[in-house]
């Protein structure tokens, strides 16, 4: 019996190219207006669902369980944005697939059999909490795979999936800023209802962050608080999400790119246990399609100082 579980688990992992190739193609999207006159980009790089045969047949846990990762509904949050103006990018593959908010070789020893090669980055927080680039867990307890999968596997997601993923929004937001002088990114992520800051019995309905000022001016910011605030939402900063890797690698402001992540409250647009929308999903879609107007419409005058420095 072990000796045919053995064979069957390697069946596995020798079949994710073909995985990829056959359930993932296109891997991601990227949605374009009509008229492309705005250098504001939204991404959605958590909030896909399509699940390769192999990794639930590798998973120990079932699909229901694996969704708690995701940015559940965050790409259909942000579909009116596109008729806005705006442009949009968003995985089809899973966060807990591949997680494209991490480094590219954030690998956990603790999930592979194999040596790590040199290059990988096994000490990180985000490691040491199970959720690396290919991640251990899901809601940082429950455990993903019933045997540790391959490094070949792993190398294999990052070279088809997430490579082609940031080199695609790298190429996006270098186009914006040679036509426009400045790029504006706006990475959008959901967190759990009870997400709250540390001594803060309050959860915020949004999460504003910007590197704590580094990754974009704080005119932009306060463009995006301002306008959610008078909207009646809650809005924190930084707290208890600053912004991960993408906001991290594409907010440098020096270089006129420019970018702030969003965190949004699920408990507003959807029932966390059953994942089920709410009734008020279609008025907070409509919230999030005006807020891509207003930036499309102020952010011009606002970088404009940005844009004049730069060159």
């Amino acid at each position: 019996m072990l000796v045919k579980l053995g064979k069957y688990i390697r069946k596995i992992h020798e079949g994710e190219a073909e995985a990829i190739e056959a359930e993932l193609n296109p891997p991601f999207t990227v949605q374009h207006p009509e008229n492309t006159q705005t250098a504001v980009v939204f991404n959605s790089p958590h909030s896909g669902r399509t699940y390769p045969s192999v990794f639930l047949k590798a998973s120990r846990l079932t699909a229901v369980a694996l969704r708690k990762s995701e940015d559940a509904y965050m790409d259909l949050l942000l579909s009116g944005i596109v008729s806005a103006g705006a442009t949009l990018m968003h995985a089809h593959f899973p966060r807990a697939y591949l997680d494209l908010n991490r480094e590219p070789y954030e690998l956990d020893p603790a999930l592979f059999r194999e040596e790590l090669p040199d290059y990988a980055n096994s000490h990180s927080m985000r490691v040491v909490g199970g959720l690396g680039t290919i991640a251990r867990v899901v809601n940082e307890q429950e455990e993903i795979y019933r045997t540790p999968p391959k490094l070949d596997a792993a190398l294999e997601r990052i070279n088809r999936l997430y490579k082609p993923y940031h080199q695609t929004l790298n190429d996006l937001l270098d186009a914006k800023r040679d036509r426009f002088g400045y790029a504006v990114l706006v990475d959008c992520h959901s967190m759990p209802s009870n997400a709250r800051e540390k001594g803060n019995g309050q959860s915020p309905d949004f999460v504003l962050g910007d590197r704590f000022g580094a990754s974009c001016p704080r005119e932009m910011v306060r463009l995006v608080e301002t306008y959610l605030t008078e909207l009646g939402y809650s809005v924190a900063l930084n707290k208890p999400y600053a912004g991960g890797y993408i906001t991290e690698r594409y907010g440098t402001p020096h270089h006129a790119r420019h970018a702030l992540q969003i965190e949004v409250n699920r408990g507003l647009y959807m029932d966390e246990e059953t994942l089920g929308l709410r009734r008020d999903f279609r008025n907070l879609r409509a919230h999030l399609t005006g807020l891509a107007g207003i930036m499309i419409e102020t952010l011009p005058s606002c970088l404009q100082p940005q844009r004049t420095a730069a060159e």
